[in-house]
């Protein structure tokens, strides 16, 4: 069988030039990065265009170690309805060399549904990892300098300071440190760490800014630390914003690749979804739709995850309203949340499919949550049977959902046709029907009760003496009108990540809460969320190679 390499290396692409006249753009609109990589100006993003196309939101049932492959349907549900007519681009998110040279392996696809250049996206791209990193850490030094050479005036507390460093790499040893040793001129000891370049609130206001001045304004909001009198300091003290958003300049700009069949594919940001909004940046949503008559994106993890902050937050900020929603599930997955172990899922097991469809059925109502009627995309693999694909299907039409076999990753478009009508029939019977959860305005534990028990599942949400003292210290310092962006475990519905299934019965516990004022938004922590992940104990990167002609193996 092909790896996913061997399928986008024996691929033709097409020069970025043609890809662009797919979206009615000339070479000179282009800021090109060699034959098949171009960022596109944001003058091309038209508010008016946006309003009349169609939004398609790609999400996915509760995360299992077997994998959904919600990338590989966004972007083969792509295929699909360019082969029926339909004008579509696929936007999603960029990858992070994290997961690239860790355990999770690239984000551009797989098999017959990918975007290209494969290698080249999942390895640097166009950098704006790194200017995002870059930014990050600018603040950061700032910041130390600040303490050192100021003589502080503004009277920040080094023991209260939250803005740590980045890198854009799994690395478990810079967690936790100390800075500023070595003597006097060296800096202000102090203990702060390091966290992935994806997980810095950096990346989390560029996927929700408007335009540069509109990013510069959130990185002056952004949080650093509290004065010794416990009084807020933000970046725009250090006045930052604007060396901040100058390293942006082109980071800003979303990226345009391609599909293995020649479509157009935007790929911009990528905050995590468990402790940021999960979703790409709105300007590349907003260029898809200026530029397409449709545009499928997807948001990390699944609908109480990812999904919940694309459309409670990325969409009241920028103003999108989705008319169709796909709900990615496995044969595998549903055995998985069915009570199979990992090992035994290749095995025919039609019981533990029927117990694994609450798991399902509860990713459904989320998304009935927010009046858009889903459609089921079954990600179809060799090892699954007639029967169980049934059991799936008509408990699907139980309910009034439409459901599609999906077989994009071994056919591309031709196995996603049936999956593209259906989601086509969905969009266009849905104009306005999108209405979000909750209210800005609402206080913070009514957002929080409203997630928890309408997308969780759960009866009750509890607070400790810690997170009930910061929610009264955001009201006093004005920030309680942000929506909530909740960390939890992708794992599992509730904040348990050993609840498979369909929870029920149990409270969310809030331990604390976290500040990305910059960003926009509050996080409040359930559980234990990871901001720098380590390397497995045989990473990827020991199977990447590359010779003297430039061709790269073991990358997937």
């Amino acid at each position: 069988m092909k790896t996913d390499l061997d399928i986008a290396r024996a691929s033709k692409m097409r020069p970025i030039t043609e890809v662009a006249e797919k979206l009615g753009l000339e070479e000179s609109d282009l800021y090109q990065y060699g034959k098949h990589i171009a960022k596109l100006p944001l003058r091309l993003i038209n508010d008016k265009e946006v309003k009349k196309k169609k939004l398609v939101l790609v999400t996915a049932i509760t995360p299992t170690p077997a994998g959904e492959g919600k990338t590989t349907t966004s972007i083969g549900l792509v295929e699909g309805l360019n082969r029926i007519g339909v004008k579509t681009s696929v936007v999603i998110r960029e990858p992070s060399l994290g997961p690239v040279f860790g355990i999770k392996g690239g984000a551009a696809g797989g098999g017959y549904a990918q975007v290209l250049p494969m290698e080249d996206i999942n390895l640097h791209f166009t950098g704006d990892l790194a200017a995002v990193e870059k930014t990050h850490n600018l603040l950061a030094a700032l910041v130390d300098n600040h303490l050192q050479s100021k003589n502080n005036s503004l009277n920040l507390d080094p023991r209260k300071i939250v803005w740590k460093r980045v890198i854009d790499m799994n690395e478990r040893a810079l967690r936790d440190i100390i800075v500023g040793l070595g003597g006097p001129k060296q800096g202000i000891p102090r203990q702060t760490g390091f966290d992935i370049t994806a997980a810095s609130e950096i990346m989390a206001a560029l996927c929700l800014a408007k335009d540069i001045d509109d990013l510069k304004e959130k990185f002056g909001n952004i949080l650093v630390g509290f004065t010794y009198d416990d009084k807020p300091v933000y970046a725009k003290d250090f006045h930052a914003q604007g060396a901040m958003a100058a390293l942006m300049k082109y980071a800003i700009m979303p990226n345009l690749v391609q599909t293995i069949e020649g479509n157009p594919a935007i790929v911009h940001g990528g905050p995590f979804a468990n402790i940021a909004q999960g979703t790409n940046t709105l300007l590349a949503t907003k260029m898809g739709l200026s530029l397409s008559d449709y545009v499928v994106t997807e948001a990390g993890f699944a609908s109480e995850l990812g999904a919940e902050k694309f459309l409670n937050i990325k969409c009241q900020y920028g103003g999108l309203s989705p008319n169709a929603s796909v709900v990615v599930a496995t044969i595998r997955a549903l055995k998985y949340h069915g009570g199979v172990k990992l090992a035994n899922l290749k095995e025919p097991n039609p019981e533990a499919v029927t117990n694994g469809l609450e798991n399902l059925e509860k990713h459904i109502e989320n998304i009935r949550n927010f009046n858009l009627q889903p459609v089921v995309a079954i990600n179809k693999f060799y090892t699954d049977t007639d029967e169980e694909i049934e059991i799936v299907r008509k408990r699907c039409e139980e309910l009034g959902v439409r459901v599609a076999v999906y077989e994009g990753w071994e056919k591309g478009g031709e196995g996603a046709i049936e999956l593209a009508q259906l989601v086509k029939e969905a969009a266009e019977s849905c104009t306005t029907c999108f209405k979000p959860l909750y209210d800005f305005n609402w206080d913070i534990e009514k957002k929080l009760h409203t997630i928890a028990t309408k997308m969780y599942g759960a009866d009750h949400v509890e607070y400790t003496v810690k997170a009930k003292s910061q929610i009264a210290q955001f009201e006093k310092i004005g920030l309680d009108k942000l929506p909530v962006c909740v960390a939890k475990t992708q794992k599992s519905l509730s904040d348990d990540q050993y609840k498979l299934g369909r929870p029920k019965n149990f409270t969310v516990k809030i331990r604390e809460f976290e500040i990305a004022a910059g960003a926009g938004f509050l996080i409040p922590i359930a559980g234990t969320i990871m901001r720098m992940p380590g390397l497995p104990s045989v990473p990827s990167a020991e199977k990447i190679d590359i010779d003297n002609e430039g061709n790269i193996s073991g990358l997937f």
